[in-house]
């Protein structure tokens, strides 16, 4: 018999019961326990990026349990629990697609966007609106997301390079003020210029439509792909690759991004 959401829950009460529950479960707290929620999405991601389905199965699993866990801190706390949570989304989604559920109609992805932000801009709304261009942006996800989506919102009203050339000749400035800024060994100024610096190259990113997190995400596993095959061949020429020379080690890896570019 398939064991259901309701199992899980079940499961998870148990392990967070203050007499016979896991030691370890009973002592996290909703911060305790963020750390591996962030890290479950990224295993949800690499399983969908390397198109592996098997994993796929598991890592949403792995990533529920994270869910249903806050749900069970926040019930024992007399908050809400998991049926609010499955309560509330489901009400958003219909609500934020009455063209759907309502017969509202709408003629392109663009007029749904829209009504799908009107919408969200209406719900529970008791504060004063924050009316600035960059409104929105969620610094707790991975910085170069908050780069791309800050340059978007300048970009819509016109705070933006209208040439290639803006976007290079920022990066070329940038780099020249990190080096000042190692001449001038003030490790502040060397922190700031590199960040500049970086998201000059996210702009140029943007500019050329490529997403700096994939291209970075590319760059690791290229390297990867290069370093563990320099050692694959020191050892089938018997040597240890921590042992050699940084010349040798050099030497190896012109030979591999020779050796791929053939």
């Amino acid at each position: 018999m398939k064991k259901d959401i309701n199992d899980l829950l079940r499961v998870m009460q148990q392990l967070r019961d203050p007499e016979n529950g896991c030691i370890w479960d009973k002592q996290q707290t909703y911060q305790s326990i963020l750390p591996y929620t962030i890290e479950e999405v990224y295993e949800v991601a690499e399983a969908i990026q390397t198109n592996n389905f098997e994993n796929l199965q598991d890592e949403l699993g792995d990533l529920l349990f994270q869910i249903v866990f806050y749900a069970q801190i926040a019930k024992e706390e007399g908050r809400f629990e998991f049926a609010d949570i499955t309560q509330g989304i489901t009400e958003k989604m219909i609500r934020r697609h009455p063209h759907v559920f309502a017969g509202h109609k709408v003629e392109s992805v663009e007029e749904q966007s829209k009504l799908w932000n009107e919408i969200k801009a209406g719900e529970g709304k008791t504060t004063k609106p924050d009316e600035s261009a960059l409104a929105g942006v969620n610094y707790y996800q991975p910085p170069l997301n908050v780069t791309t989506k800050l340059q978007k919102k300048a970009s819509k009203v016109g705070f933006d390079w209208t040439t290639i050339e803006g976007p290079l000749d920022k990066i070329e400035e940038e780099f020249s003020e990190v080096k000042e800024a190692i001449a001038s060994g003030d490790q502040t100024a060397i922190k700031d210029e590199i960040g500049d610096l970086f998201y000059a190259v996210a702009n140029l990113s943007r500019h050329l439509g490529i997403n700096p997190d994939e291209a970075i995400t590319s760059t690791n596993q290229k390297f990867e792909s290069r370093f563990r095959k320099m050692e694959q061949l020191a050892e089938q020429n018997n040597k240890s690759f921590p042992s050699l020379s940084l010349d040798e080690k050099e030497a190896y890896w012109v030979k591999v991004k020779q050796d791929s570019c053939e």
